[in-house]
C-alpha cells in the first residue's frame, strides 16, 4: 500500500491545501538520499530521506514482517510509536520525536492508518492505538469517507486505507456514521464508476472538477480492499476463484460487495494480457508498474479472484527485483503482502528471499520463524525485550512521551500523482 510519489503528493497539499492522499507503496524511482549531515535514527528501516515516507515504510515493513512471523526489532518499533503526535496522529516523518506537534506538523490519514495496522498486528498499548483510532474517526468527512488531510476532500485511497486499520483495531465501519449519516461504504460506492461509463467497475481516486469518474487501477486495488473492509494484509484462500470475465453488476448504485466484485473484475481484465498494471508521467513513456500490481494481487485474493491473481504474480517474480532494490523496505513489505495474499512463499519469491531482503534494511529482527517452523532469537534484542517488558512497544516512549504512534497504503502513495492506465 504507498510509497511512490509521497513527496509529490505533499508538495501539493502544500501548496494548495488539499488533500491528494498517498496510494500504494514503493515509488517507481528511487527516493533521493539523505545529505551527509542527516543521520537517520538507528531503528529506522532504509537508507534514504524518510522526510515523505518515514512513518509509511516503517509500518509497512514491521506489518509485513509480523506477517511472516518475524518479530521486529524493539527499537524499530519504539521508533515508529514515537511519531505519534500527542492528539493520536501521525505525520509522514517528524525528525524530532521528542517535540511537540504543533500547527505546522502535518499529520495525515494515510500515516496515521498505516502505522495503526502495524501496531495492532504487533499488540501495541492501548493507549497508543486508541488515539490513532479517536483521531482517525475525527477526520471522518460528512460524505463518510476521509481526504489525505483532515477536512480535504475524500479520495478512494484514503478511506480504504483508513476502513483497514479500523477494522484491525476492531471497529465497525459498517456502523461507523458522519455527521450526515454516511459511512465509509457510502462514500466508495460514489467513487465506483457507473457501469454504463468508460471503465466501468473501476474505482475513481476522486470526481474531477465536473463530478465525473475516471478509472484509476491504483484507486481500485485500494477501493477493492476498503469495499471488502481488509487491511493490507490478505490471507490466501485455498480454492480461490476461477479466471473469468466478471459483469458489472448494480449500476450506478451498487452495494459496497458489488462494487468491490466489479473493481477485482477491472483489475482481472486490466492484467490479463500482460500481467502487470502501467503507469505513466508527464512527459515521459509508458512504465511497468510494480508497486500497483502488488496491490492489484492482493485485492484479486481479498476479492476470491486468486486464479486470476496467479499472472501478475509470476510477472513480480520475475520482473520486481530490481524495483524492489532500488525502492527499499516499502517495496519488500508490498511483495511480501502479494506473495502472502496469493498463497505463495515469500521467502522464495522467484528465487529471491523476500524476507531477508526486507530484514537487512533496517535493525536485526528480535525473532524469526524459519520454514521448519523453528524459533530463532536476536539475543540483543532478546535484551531489549526484557528492558521493555511489553513485547516490543517501549515503556520509555508511553510514559516519557505519552500517546504515540505512526505511518502512512496505504496502499496508495505513489500512483494517485500519475495517470494509472491498465
Amino acid at each position: 500500500m504507498s510509497v511512490r510519489r509521497r513527496a509529490a503528493v505533499l508538495a501539493a497539499t502544500a501548496v494548495i491545501g488539499t488533500a491528494f492522499a498517498p496510494t500504494a507503496l514503493a515509488d517507481e524511482s528511487p527516493a533521493a538520499s539523505p545529505s551527509p549531515s542527516q543521520a537517520l535514527p538507528s531503528g529506522l528501516y532504509g537508507s534514504t530521506d524518510p522526510t515523505y515516507d518515514g512513518v509509511w515504510r516503517q509500518s509497512l515493513a514491521l506489518l509485513a514482517q509480523h506477517t511472516v512471523g518475524v518479530r521486529p526489532a524493539a527499537k524499530a518499533v519504539d521508533w515508529l510509536t514515537g511519531q505519534q503526535c500527542a492528539d493520536g496522529g501521525f505525520a509522514a516523518y517528524r525528525a524530532d520525536p521528542t517535540a511537540k506537534c504543533g500547527a505546522k506538523t502535518q499529520v495525515d490519514t494515510n500515516s496515521t492508518a498505516a502505522a495503526l495496522q502495524a501496531l495492532e498486528a504487533l499488540d501495541a498499548d492501548d493507549a497508543v492505538t486508541g488515539a490513532a483510532v479517536k483521531w482517525l474517526k475525527s477526520a471522518q468527512n460528512e460524505d463518510g469517507g476521509w481526504g489525505y488531510l483532515p477536512g480535504g476532500a475524500t479520495d478512494t485511497n484514503s478511506t480504504s486505507v483508513v476502513i483497514g486499520a479500523l477494522e484491525a483495531a476492531g471497529t465497525d465501519t459498517e456502523d461507523l456514521r458522519s455527521k450526515d449519516d454516511r459511512t465509509p461504504y457510502d462514500a466508495l460506492r460514489g467513487l465506483s464508476v457507473p457501469c454504463d461509463e468508460d471503465g466501468g467497475g473501476a474505482f475513481a481516486f476522486q470526481p474531477d472538477k465536473k463530478g465525473r469518474l475516471a478509472a484509476n487501477a491504483d484507486a481500485t486495488a485500494a477501493g477493492v480492499l476498503g469495499a471488502l473492509g481488509e487491511g493490507m494484509v490478505t490471507d490466501a484462500e485455498e480454492d480461490g476463484g476461477s479466471a473469468g470475465p466478471a459483469t458489472c453488476a448494480g449500476g450506478d448504485s451498487p452495494t459496497a460487495e458489488q462494487a468491490a466484485a466489479n473493481g477485482a473484475g477491472y483489475l482481472a481484465d486490466a492484467l490479463a494480457g500482460t500481467g502487470h498494471l502501467k503507469s505513466a508521467l508527464a512527459g515521459a513513456e509508458d512504465q511497468p508498474d510494480h508497486g500497483n500490481t502488488a496491490d492489484a494481487v492482493v485485492a484479486l485474493a481479498a476479492a476470491g479472484r486468486t486464479a486470476d491473481a496467479a499472472k501478475p504474480l509470476a510477472w513480480l517474480e520475475k520482473e520486481s527485483g530490481d524495483w524492489a532494490a532500488r525502492s527499499g523496505p516499502a517495496a519488500y513489505a508490498q511483495l511480501i503482502f502479494a506473495a502472502h495474499a496469493a498463497g505463495a512463499d515469500p521467502r522464495d519469491f522467484g528465487g529471491a528471499d523476500l524476507v531477508k531482503q526486507l530484514g537487512a534494511t533496517g535493525p536485526a529482527a528480535a525473532s524469526t520463524t524459519d520454514k521448519s517452523g523453528k524459533d530463532s532469537t536476536n539475543g540483543e534484542d532478546k535484551k531489549d525485550e526484557g528492558k521493555d517488558g511489553d513485547g516490543g512497544v517501549s515503556v520509555w516512549w508511553i510514559v516519557g512521551v505519552g500517546l504515540v504512534g505512526g505511518i502512512g497504503i496505504g496502499f496508495l502513495l505513489s500512483g494517485r500523482t500519475r495517470k494509472q492506465q491498465p
